[in-house]
C-alpha cells in the first residue's frame, strides 16, 4: 500500500541520516507506481466524458468578479446549446464559475481536483470527480480529451498551462483543437508579448500567431466548438502499462 501523504512533500524536519540507496529506489518505486496509477485512473475517468470543454484561469476570482460571472455564463451556454461537458481543475475563481454554471444547466460538471498538505481544494458545483496527488499528472489528465480549451485571466499557473498546451500543439505533441481566451483587456498583453516582441525576435513562426483566439463573444466561442474535431478516446487499464512495463499495484 502506497503512503500517500508523504510522497513529494517536504517533511517539518530535514532527516538526519541520507537515505540509502535501498530506500532511494524504494520511495522512486513507489512514486512511479503512483504517478502511473494516476494517469490510467485519470484517462479512464475522462472516458465517460466524450465531449468536454475545459477551463483555466484564476483561482483568486471572487463571485461578484466579471470573469467569474463569465465563466457562469458561458458554461451554461456550453452545457445548453452544445451538451458538453465543462471540465476544471475542481477549485475555486474561474473554476468554480465554469462548474456552477454547467451544475445550475444540469450538465456535467467535471473537476480534477488536487490534493494539498492541508486540505483538499474543491468547489461545490461538481457533479463528478478526480482526485490528484500530484499536479503534472492531473495537468495532463485536464488537456487529454478536451474539444476545446478556454483561457480566462489568471496568474503564473494559468500562465504555464496556457503556454505548455500551445506548446504541445506548436511541436505536435498534441493535435490542435481551439485554444480560446476570454478576457481581452487581459489577453491582449499577452498577445502583444508574442506578436511585438517574440516573432519579431524570430521566436515564434508566423504560423504560431494562429494558434490560439482571443474572444469575449460567447456566441463566436460557441460556434468555435461547435466546429472542432471530437477527439477519440482510448480505454487504459493497468495491465497495459504493465505490459508497457510499468508496473501498477491495484
Amino acid at each position: 500500500m502506497i503512503n500517500k501523504p508523504v510522497l513529494n512533500l517536504p517533511p517539518r524536519e530535514l532527516p538526519s541520516v541520507p537515505m540509502s540507496k535501498k530506500e532511494m529506489a524504494e520511495d522512486t518505486r513507489d512514486r512511479v507506481h503512483l504517478i502511473s496509477k494516476e494517469f490510467t485512473d485519470g484517462f479512464n475517468f475522462l472516458q465517460d466524458y466524450p465531449k468536454s470543454v475545459t477551463f483555466f484561469g484564476g483561482t483568486h476570482f471572487e463571485e461578484s468578479n466579471p470573469y467569474y460571472q463569465k465563466a457562469r455564463s458561458l458554461a451554461k451556454k456550453i452545457v445548453n446549446e452544445l451538451h458538453y461537458s465543462v471540465l476544471t481543475g475542481g477549485g475555486p475563481g474561474v473554476m468554480e464559475g465554469a462548474n456552477r454554471g454547467a451544475f445550475e444547466a444540469g450538465g456535467e460538471s467535471i473537476g480534477l481536483t488536487i490534493e494539498l498538505p492541508n486540505h483538499q481544494v474543491q468547489n461545490p458545483y461538481l457533479t463528478h470527480y478526480l482526485d490528484f496527488y500530484y499536479f503534472f499528472s492531473r495537468k495532463v489528465c485536464l488537456s487529454f480529451s478536451a474539444e476545446a480549451y478556454i483561457f480566462f485571466p489568471g496568474g503564473y499557473g494559468t500562465l504555464d498551462e496556457f503556454f505548455e498546451i500551445i506548446t504541445l500543439i506548436q511541436t505536435g505533441k498534441i493535435i490542435k483543437m481551439p485554444i480560446i481566451m476570454v478576457g481581452s483587456d487581459f489577453w491582449n498583453h499577452i498577445d502583444d508579448l508574442i506578436k511585438n516582441t517574440l516573432f519579431k525576435l524570430g521566436t515564434v513562426d508566423k504560423n504560431d500567431l494562429s494558434l490560439y483566439k482571443i474572444s469575449d463573444d460567447e456566441d463566436e466561442i460557441l460556434e468555435i466548438i461547435r466546429k472542432a474535431p471530437i477527439r477519440e478516446t482510448v480505454k487504459f487499464t493497468h495491465k497495459d502499462l504493465n505490459d508497457a512495463g510499468i508496473e501498477i499495484e491495484n
